[in-house]
């Protein structure tokens, strides 16, 4: 573990807007690479609508019959960013869902932190899988690279290819 002074709490509705917030801004950047890498045209037809959603699944991490447990990291007062995950029990793995780094902690080591945090909730439920599905663009090097350090070690790499018509 880290030597970064972090605190985990479970998240509540309450928390709603500061969780919106820190996901827009550390998304933000994530969706600008979209639309380079994907120009005008295909972005707006076959992304943008994805990128918008991210509100709403946030929001639904908070149903009642929701499946995720969204998990707040605080250091010295400040919400740094937040974690869902879901464990099945069932199939014996658990993974790491929609979370954020706020842009001003970013970097710092506390995305590392909150998935060994993630990590050791799996752990205490018995599930002995975790994963976590990230991009492949340079936008999300940065998780990439704090996933791999909290010892995600196998991957399978994708491709989303495009075009016009």
């Amino acid at each position: 573990m880290s030597d970064l002074e972090l605190h985990f709490r479970a998240a509540n509705k309450a928390d709603l807007d500061i969780l919106q917030t820190i996901r827009a801004a550390a998304f933000m950047p994530v969706f600008a690479s979209f639309r380079k890498i994907l120009g005008d045209v295909i972005y707006e037809a076959a992304q943008a609508h994805e990128d918008a959603d991210q509100e709403n699944i946030l929001t639904s991490m908070f149903e009642e019959d929701s499946v995720w447990r969204v998990t707040i990291a605080e250091s010295e007062g400040a919400v740094v960013g937040f974690v869902a995950v879901r464990i099945d029990e069932e199939n014996g793995f658990g993974e790491i869902g929609l979370n954020a780094i706020a842009p001003q902690f970013a970097g710092k080591g506390f995305g590392t932190v909150m998935y060994e945090y993630a990590l050791q909730q799996m752990r205490e439920a018995g599930v002995g899988v975790a994963t976590v599905a990230t991009g492949g663009d340079p936008s999300h090097a940065p998780a990439r690279r704090a996933y791999e350090k909290a010892g995600f070690n196998v991957s399978i790499p994708s491709v989303w290819m495009c075009r016009t018509l």
